[in-house]
């Protein structure tokens, strides 16, 4: 037997059609379904499974709380979440619960059995959005905790941020490049000038020629 996997999914027609096409994989079989998490995670313990596909909205016990109680018995058992929504709510619900790994429904079939692949080998897989959600959250934490400190180390991707700064990019224009949030950029951007103790843009690109970090 290859990769065992468990489907949750309250609508028939999805989880049959998953069943379907995930058993046309030569290594990878569907050992059980579920329509609740209630039911999820009490089959999980039963089967043993490899990974679990874990739709988030459901009647009853939903995914957030059904992935919760998984990892708590089974805590080295991924959980790709495959949900219709990329709201904040749920997404950082489902990583906060333990996700592996978190895909919407319209992503092509490819990219599910690709997830699946990358989370056995103890990786995470997010879609953009997913990502996205995660790095401006990240972003938020760690902006207001640099608001009372100031001074460390500049990171790498500080230092190429302040790179394309003195550039003369915009955040918007960094944002893009990077499929980012031009939150998640000016949130980068402020930590850096307290880390350096500058106000303007000017001061932090004067700072970052002094220590090398740019050209003159």
């Amino acid at each position: 037997m290859g990769v065992k996997i468990l489907l949750v999914e309250d609508h028939v027609v999805m989880r049959e059609g998953l069943r379907i096409l995930i058993n046309q994989q030569a290594d990878m079989e569907v050992v059980g379904e579920a329509d609740d998490g209630k039911d999820a995670a009490e089959m999980a313990r039963q089967l043993q499974p490899d990974v679990v596909i874990m739709d988030v909205c459901m009647r009853g016990t939903n995914g957030v709380k059904a992935t919760r109680q998984i990892k708590a018995k089974m805590p080295d058992l991924k959980v790709i979440a495959l949900s219709a929504y990329d709201n904040r709510e749920y997404i950082m619900g489902m990583a906060k619960a333990g996700m592996s790994g978190y895909l919407l429904k319209d992503c092509a079939f490819d990219e599910l059995v690709g997830a699946i692949r990358t989370v056995l080998q103890g990786k995470s897989y997010l879609s953009p959005g997913a990502a996205r959600v995660i790095l401006d959250v990240e972003s938020e934490t760690e902006s207001t905790h640099d608001a009372a400190v100031t001074g460390g180390a500049l990171s790498e991707s500080d230092r190429q941020l302040i790179r394309l700064l003195a550039e003369g990019r915009s955040a918007r224009e960094i944002a893009e490049s990077d499929n980012l949030s031009i939150k998640t950029i000016e949130g980068r951007r402020r930590r850096i000038m307290k880390k350096t103790n500058v106000a303007t843009i000017a001061e932090l690109i004067r700072h970052a020629v002094r220590e090398g970090i740019v050209s003159d």
